[in-house]
């Protein structure tokens, strides 16, 4: 993966604001326990939903069954958005990911990806792989995706608020 190229967007940012690092972006990814994955439906309507992602190798991945509405839209059109951050107003960093789901079938990389949602969670999200996919106990076949950033958003929030744009 590259370095993207950080700025600070001062339309939307405090006079005093710095533009947050790629590493201070990074570890928020890095840590987050939830997102929120946008996808787009066949008739153009948006589909939110949370998910659970890792990070590794310079991609966000997460997991769906092609049946899920996430994994139908992702069949039509590969854009995505995965947002995380803070619910709360003045405190914390908001991140947003922009790129394309590619759906991930080595059996290497699977286990590779399978041990890192093991570790992340203490062993509490354990998958089998299996047919180019996961398979969880209990639960069917999950096919993985890995988002390579196009664009990260960092918005800081509190004083001083500042919006940055990471460009890959």
């Amino acid at each position: 993966m590259t370095t993207p190229v950080t700025a600070l967007d001062q339309r939307y940012s405090a006079e005093t604001a710095r533009a947050s690092s790629w590493e201070e972006t990074l570890e928020v990814i890095e840590n987050a326990e939830l997102f929120w994955i946008s996808t787009v439906r066949a008739d153009g309507r948006p589909h939110v939903t949370p998910v659970v992602a890792v990070w590794l190798d310079g991609a966000l991945h997460f997991s769906t069954g092609y049946e899920e509405q996430k994994g139908v839209n992702l069949l039509a059109n590969p854009h995505v958005v995965l947002t995380t951050g803070s619910n709360q107003w003045n405190t914390g960093l908001d991140v947003v990911v922009e790129g394309d789901a590619v759906r991930v079938t080595d059996d290497a990389q699977l286990r590779r990806l399978a041990k890192a949602w093991k570790t992340k969670w203490e062993g509490a999200w354990q998958f089998e792989v299996l047919e180019g996919g996961f398979r969880s106990q209990p639960g069917g076949l999950a096919v993985v995706f890995a988002v390579r950033p196009a664009k990260v958003f960092a918005h800081a929030k509190g004083e001083p608020f500042g919006a940055t744009t990471h460009r890959f």
